[in-house]
């Protein structure tokens, strides 16, 4: 419930959805001959009817009117990983007065300019012309503030050639791959009666830090930048594991509670929110949706945590590690299969053993996992995430998969030819009478795994915590297909048409005992922080791709083209511009946290520096002048001095990094991270050393222990 300020209560579900084009509002607002027409393409995923666009326009803008809209805009995702959209008025001057117009042709497609986005050379700056395309399977929703409320009609966004400059426009063409190679295992096992299509489901977790807004004032690095390029360890991290799910402050919960509000009205299914494992980290995470809607919705609450936050005197922190030292932040991306008849196609059910049908589906994952899992850890390159995998907090960068220890016994079974038993939870007897006994499942979590089965589901752990997961599911989409058409193929091929049931059981686990055999390797149910699993994959061939640079390339193989071309999500030119682009924004991103840096350093960390040293050396002089001697004290003047010495050797080692040319921008990336990086983590550690001797009233930022802990 919410309490509204009127002071009333009021259920979630009443306001549930009251900001978006759906349900009851499309109801009211279009014929039922429209309505049931706009149905088959937002639940059956059927090409949109063009004759129908003028009634939606009609009725989108009466409903949008209705909420006090003045504006409407196609709102998009560009390649910057952001949100995008321009805003046009619905008031059109007619007859020397004026009304408010909105046509099918702009529900149907808007024309921003293209050259000003990052297109990887799709575009060049003298080339403007792109265009918005209306996306009827996502839902038209206000977004409002104080003095405005504003139609955004999610839209695909594509250059004047057609290629796609965007996120949303591949996830859609992934999305349709997966099911028509999903379609094709189903109608092998004749189980597709009724099924249209089979949908990609997400349901991606979100961690936050919530900063006092006096304190990201007062830092530029956290301004600029989204995250603190120095600051010494406070006393207390996260050492004591209080902060995990502990009692929420108030002033959060005031916070969570209008943002909640807020997502609600969007028609966003925020589920949970608790306290995460770092001080002053959160999590917010939804219930399940098509990965179209999934993905709108996660932006949509990427904007809302920032925009609430500053109601209540607080900044939303996405960055991956704003703090380092103490746990950062990611996406936790649960991704299943479902068909549109509402059967998740990934769940064993009680005898698995015994569930061909699922166990092809999993094999086909795990085994698109052994063969791109670099195209997945490429998926979620970024600078942010380069500081996060690997860490105690993350997974690391070998992409494996955790099946737990019923579903590794099935492999097992299939890899001596044929399963015969599914291994049972049982029940959890805690040893109090008053207590029950609680069903447990037949295997644990891991949280160290990247990409793990979570009982119904594969969670894939290493999404960052800022970027969208258009990306990511656009990889973990095609190179499914790609497994799915296999064993598609397969299964066709060796049953033919119309096997007997004993056939087709036979020539399954046929099929299961090679994949298993083949692609086993990539199961670890493990520790995978441990030095030893590092050696062990190595062993195994599984690729170790570190940072982005190691990663991004990947993308750019004769092979990746071959298969994003193939199943016809992204041709070579469009995958091309997304390798330039993700090489790009590493440079770029780290070149405006080097200058931030330097400059922070110079005219701030080196100033409250010298301050301290004339203070130490005015000590020194009084005591000496009057024959105390101070020894104690001249050590740490010597100490500051050289301190500061060594400060001045490191700005001028960023400085000259970054300064640094390098060729294209892949050869770039490879300096940025082998020489600028390592600069500026020595700066960072002379002046974190600096911090701990310079006195409060000296030291001009404010400290991890004040931003972590001052709520």
């Amino acid at each position: 419930m919410n309490v509204q300020e009127t002071g009333v209560a009021t259920l979630a579900s009443e306001i549930f959805g009251s900001l978006t084009f759906t349900g009851d509002a499309m109801r009211r607002h279009l014929p039922s001959d429209v309505y049931d027409k706009l149905q088959q393409t937002v639940r059956l995923g059927q090409p949109v009817d063009a004759s129908i666009a003028p009634l939606v326009a009609s009725a989108m803008k009466a409903w949008a009117l209705e909420h006090g809209a003045t504006h409407y805009t196609h709102w998009f995702q560009p390649l910057t990983g952001h949100t995008a959209e321009k805003h046009d008025a619905f008031l059109s001057p007619s007859d020397g007065g004026a009304v408010e117009q909105f046509s099918a042709d702009q529900l149907i497609q808007g024309e921003p300019d293209a050259s000003s986005f990052p297109s990887g050379g799709i575009r060049e700056t003298f080339e403007a012309r792109g265009y918005t395309a209306w996306d009827a399977t996502s839902p038209a929703f206000i977004f409002k503030t104080p003095d405005s409320a504003t139609l955004c009609i999610p839209t695909a966004f594509v250059s004047w050639t057609g290629e796609a400059l965007d996120k949303k426009t591949p996830l859609l063409r992934s999305i349709e791959a997966v099911s028509k190679q999903a379609l094709r295992i189903l109608r092998v096992f004749g189980t597709d009666a009724g099924v249209s299509h089979v949908k990609t489901t997400i349901g991606s977790e979100q961690e936050y830090f919530l900063i006092d807004r006096r304190f990201f004032e007062r830092r530029e690095d956290l301004r600029l930048c989204g995250r603190t390029l120095f600051g010494a360890a406070a006393p207390k991290g996260h050492q004591l594991e209080d902060h995990y799910f502990g009692a929420i402050a108030e002033r959060v919960m005031a916070f969570m509670t209008e943002t909640e509000r807020r997502l609600f009205e969007l028609g966003v299914p925020a589920k949970t929110r608790h306290n995460e494992v770092a001080p002053s980290q959160y999590e917010l995470a939804p219930v399940f949706e098509d990965a179209n809607v999934a993905t709108d919705h996660q932006m949509i609450t990427m904007q809302i945590l920032r925009t609430v936050a500053e109601h209540h005197g607080f900044v939303c922190l996405l960055h991956e590690k704003p703090f380092a030292g103490i746990n950062g932040s990611g996406k936790h991306n649960n991704w299943s299969l479902a068909t549109d008849t509402g059967v998740n196609l990934l769940d064993p059910r009680e005898e698995t053993h015994t569930n061909m049908q699922f166990l092809v589906f999993l094999m086909a994952v795990v085994r698109a996992v052994d063969l791109h899992g670099d195209l997945l850890r490429a998926s979620i390159a970024s600078p942010g995430n380069d500081h996060r995998l690997g860490a105690n907090e993350a997974p690391p960068a070998i992409m494996s998969v955790y099946l737990g220890e019923m579903l590794s016994d099935i492999l097992a079974q299939l890899a001596q030819g044929g399963p015969h038993s599914t291994k049972k939870g049982g029940q959890l007897h805690l040893g109090a009478h008053t207590l029950p006994h609680l069903p447990r499942h037949s295997g644990d979590r891991n949280r160290t795994s990247p990409f793990a089965f979570t009982g119904n589901k594969f969670e894939f752990r290493a999404v960052g915590s800022s970027d969208s997961i258009a990306w990511p599911n656009t990889v973990l989409n095609t190179i499914a297909a790609e497994s799915l058409d296999y064993m598609a193929t397969e299964l066709e091929r060796r049953s033919g048409k119309k096997p007997t049931p004993a056939k087709l059981e036979a020539v399954v686990k046929a099929l299961l005992k090679e994949v298993v055999k083949q692609h086993r390797r990539v199961v670890f149910d493990g520790d995978n922080y441990r030095a030893e699993w590092h050696k062990e994959a190595e062993r195994r061939g599984l690729p170790n791709l570190p940072t982005t640079p190691d990663a991004i390339p990947r993308l750019g193989t004769k092979a990746a083209q071959a298969l994003f071309d193939k199943y016809a999500v992204l041709n070579p030119r469009e995958l091309e511009a997304r390798v330039e682009v993700s090489f790009e924004r590493y440079n770029r991103t780290l070149g405006i946290e080097a200058r931030t840096l330097a400059s922070m350093l110079k005219r701030e960390v080196l100033p409250a520096g010298l301050r301290f040293q004339t203070e130490l050396g005015a000590a020194v002089s009084a005591s000496e002048g009057v024959g105390v001697p101070c020894p104690d004290v001249k050590a740490q003047l010597r100490h500051v001095v050289a301190g500061l010495a060594q400060l001045r050797q490191a700005i001028a080692a960023v400085e000259a990094a970054e300064r640094h040319a390098a060729g294209d921008a892949a050869e770039q990336s490879k300096h940025v991270r082998d020489k600028l990086v390592p600069a500026m983590a020595a700066a960072r550690a002379v002046s974190d050393e600096l911090e701990q001797f310079i006195p409060d009233d000296l030291w001009p930022l404010p400290r991890y222990s004040e931003m972590l802990f001052v709520k």
